[in-house]
């Protein structure tokens, strides 16, 4: 498609400057123009970039919206609901199961009316996992009482971003408002977009901030109760209530798109049809691909068979008066649904459509239900010509054949089984007796037997050597090192991050023992059902005779931030003291989606949303210690290890397997290197480890029953380093060591010769 530039620059009364720029940089410049109070937000792609852009734009003092990183999108929204609560604008961008996570606040939010805009940049909802765009989140939203406007390309971001402000804060709606685009088709995609070019401009349209005469919680006047405990006839009555101010942001929205179209020159009707006016047969598609499907419609009509598009610019409330209307003397129309309504014969889109045409009398035009696109599948014109060919045939035949199914997809064939590619692992070859562990009857202490590493180089890796990590990543080195610890089967969990990513590419799979995967937030009980059910059906001897011939070690490999957003089942998992071992590799953020911060991410430290500017020096707060928070929920036995040391990983990695085969949960923490993250030369990643150890930041420890004892005291042996030496490797942390972040790296240092004063202190006492 040629694009014309006369066609893409609109006239409005406002001056207006035009820039090149992707759906979510538009979403950040939007939020930065409109200065935002607060915004919560947790990483997760498509839409983490809206952040990052926002996080280097306060770095270089042009907002002031204050940035929260939240532990997980459940988090976030609580986060922003809190903010919204409190009288202030507020903003959050997400994407896929990160909405899902936040689904339960959804409704509270909308059920208590407080105002604000969420981006869901559309992305597949697991499982399995896929991280590109269809409508599988955004289908879930439907029934949130949330408001939704629809994004066919960048230019769309912006406005509406601009427009959900000011239709969310409306005294007729008070929503929050949700502004719906498709994931890397329109977030990543760059277009010429067109934008206010004066702050002051984009404030007179969506109004100063007055939370006068709207209710908040910092009004001490007059103090309110939010979100009480209602009964019946009260919470129908506020349904009621809710149910009309969703109506009206229709009436509202009709309104202001008007109002933005004399400011800018750029229109967003409830309905974008484009040549209904003689169709006979229609397509209905949403945002990015509604674009495509114009330049079919053109060819048919150069064809001279009458076909004509329709979009919905909103979807909640959903417009079904204004669709019944364009499809009156439509003959046929197909459907395409980007997410399935699995067992409801047709997408939500189909379903509503059907809804609207029976209730205001359209009984003549046939429906035909697609489900296309899904997983990221891209849709081309000649995707879009089967879909209006199935409509012709529907209207020529005044039938229609099948009238729902999917679109684009391969059935797959039963006889054409995949053939497996690695041998699973021999036991004999896992248990070598090379490693072992005792408990010494006098003292009570275990005692642990450990070759020198090149003697258990005969032992098999647990993965291939085929996985697409990063040159450089510490992943696999530091879990191979720990695994070698460990004698006999294993079943792993991973939670989603760079190492679930980079070696489960389906249809392969690096993985040569048993293998699960959930998400970030919920991976320790998931493997805790796993290991209660083998323990279960081996006491009901339902496993005799499968060929176990020792009892498994369940491991739960985490990561990236999993120990963030999945810290809550973590804990709970340790409380119940499920026999297993949860393994973090700590790269100090979050990798998988592209160098965030975690909350191990040390003060100071620059990732893409920590960034280092005039105004701001990178990560603003110190690091969680993980290893301490487990430690106090009194599992048996929490350890820290790293490569630099190996002998000291692969005993402690017998020791927890002893603890986890025998008495309860396990919690373990590796420092693996990162040169993505760190910014780093991949050749220097084991010098970088050994110095993070010997500057005590990264101390080797274990709290083997509630006694603390330092493996490795680099005091002791002569080798502790200031942590400059270490920061000055780095890219990350270069900026530390000049003058003006001397005040970042005098706390850092601070806290670093606390935690190990205080370690050393639980070393000398086993009452501490």
């Amino acid at each position: 498609m040629a694009l014309e530039i006369n066609k893409e620059v609109s006239k409005g009364t406002v001056e207006q400057r035009m820039v090149y720029e992707s759906g979510n940089e538009m979403a950040a410049y939007a939020a930065h123009q409109i200065n935002y109070h607060v915004m919560g937000y947790f990483p997760i792609s498509p839409s983490t970039e809206v952040a990052q852009f926002l996080d280097l734009m306060k770095a270089n003092g042009q907002h002031d919206i204050k940035l929260i990183p939240a532990d997980g999108e459940h988090g976030s929204a609580g986060i922003c609901y809190g903010a919204s609560a409190a009288g202030g604008r507020v903003f959050n961008a997400t994407s896929s199961n990160g909405y899902l996570y936040m689904l339960e606040q959804m409704p509270v939010q909308s059920g208590t009316r407080f105002p604000m805009v969420m981006n869901l940049v559309c992305r597949s909802v697991s499982g399995p996992l896929d991280i590109h765009g269809d409508h599988s989140d955004l289908y879930f939203a439907l029934n949130t009482g949330w408001p939704i406007l629809m994004c066919r390309d960048p230019q769309a971001v912006y406005d509406m971003n601009i427009i959900a402000l000011k239709l969310a804060e409306d005294p007729a709606v008070r929503l929050p408002v949700l502004v719906a685009s498709d994931g890397y088709f329109t977030s990543h995609q760059k277009r010429r977009v067109q934008t206010f070019a004066h702050r002051a401009d984009v404030h007179a349209f969506v109004g100063e901030h007055s939370p006068e005469g709207f209710k908040h919680v910092l009004d001490r006047n007059n103090p309110i109760t939010v979100g009480p405990y209602m009964n019946e006839p009260d919470y129908i009555n506020n349904c009621y209530q809710q149910s009309r101010a969703m109506y009206n942001a229709s009436e509202v929205f009709d309104r202001l798109r008007k109002e933005y179209e004399v400011l800018t020159g750029r229109d967003y009707p409830l309905l974008d049809q484009y040549r209904m006016e003689d169709a006979e047969v229609a397509v209905f598609l949403m945002n990015s691909a509604s674009e495509i499907i114009k330049d079919v419609v053109d060819q048919l009509r150069a064809k001279g068979i009458k076909a004509g598009s329709i979009a919905p610019n909103m979807i909640r409330p959903f417009p079904a008066k204004e669709i019944a209307e364009a499809l009156r003397g439509i003959k046929a129309i197909t459907i395409g649904d980007r997410a399935d309504s699995y067992g409801g014969h047709g997408g939500n889109m189909t379903n509503e459509i059907k809804a609207a045409l029976f209730t205001h009398g359209n009984k003549d035009t046939l429906v035909i239900s697609r489900i296309y696109g899904l997983g990221g599948k891209d849709f081309y014109a000649e995707d879009g010509h089967h879909l209006f060919e199935l409509a012709i045939e529907a209207a020529n035949s005044g039938k229609v054949a099948i009238p729902f199914d999917y679109y684009g997809h391969t059935a797959g064939d039963p006889n054409k089984v995949m053939q497996r590619v690695l041998e699973p692992m021999k036991f004999e070859e896992l248990k070598t007796g090379l490693i072992t562990v005792d408990r010494d009857a006098s003292t009570g202490k275990l005692k642990v037997k450990v070759p020198p590493v090149r003697q258990l180089t005969k032992k098999p890796k647990r993965l291939a050597p085929g996985h697409g990590a990063c040159p450089g990543c510490g992943i696999f080195s530091g879990l191979e090192l720990f695994f070698k610890g460990i004698e006999g089967d294993i079943v792993a969990l991973y939670q989603t991050g760079c190492a679930m990513v980079v070696t489960t590419g389906f249809p392969y799979s690096s993985h040569k023992a048993t293998y699960i995967h959930n998400l970030f937030q919920n991976g320790a009980a998931t493997l805790s059902g796993v290991v209660e059910m083998f323990w279960e059906r081996k006491r009901r001897g339902e496993l005799d005779g499968l060929g176990i011939q020792d009892d498994f070690t369940f491991v739960m490999i985490t990561g990236d931030g999993g120990m963030d957003i999945g810290m809550g089942p973590a804990i709970g998992s340790a409380l119940r003291n499920h026999k297993m071992i949860i393994v973090e590799y700590d790269n100090e953020g979050y990798m998988n989606t592209g160098a965030q911060l975690s909350y191990s991410t040390p003060l100071g430290h620059r990732t893409s949303t920590s960034n280092v500017g005039k105004h701001q020096g990178g990560k603003l707060f110190h690091h969680k210690d993980t290893a301490q928070i487990m430690a106090a929920t009194n599992i048996s036995y929490v350890f820290t290890g790293s490569e630099s040391l190996p002998q000291d990983l692969l005993r402690k990695a017998a020791k927890a397997q002893y603890y986890a085969n025998n008495v309860g949960l396990v919690y373990g923490k590796i420092l693996i290197s990162c040169p993505l993250n760190w910014l780093s030369e991949e050749k220097i990643g084991q010098t970088l480890i050994d110095e993070a150890v010997n500057t005590c930041f990264f101390p080797m420890y274990e709290v083997e029953e509630g006694i603390t004892n330092i493996t490795f005291n680099p005091e002791e042996k002569g080798k502790r380093i200031p942590l400059a030496d270490w920061l000055k490797n780095m890219g990350k942390t270069k900026h530390m060591t000049r003058p003006e972040y001397a005040e970042a790296l005098q706390s850092f240092e601070d806290e670093v010769e606390r935690r190990w004063l205080r370690l050393k202190a639980k070393h000398e006492s086993p009452y501490l």
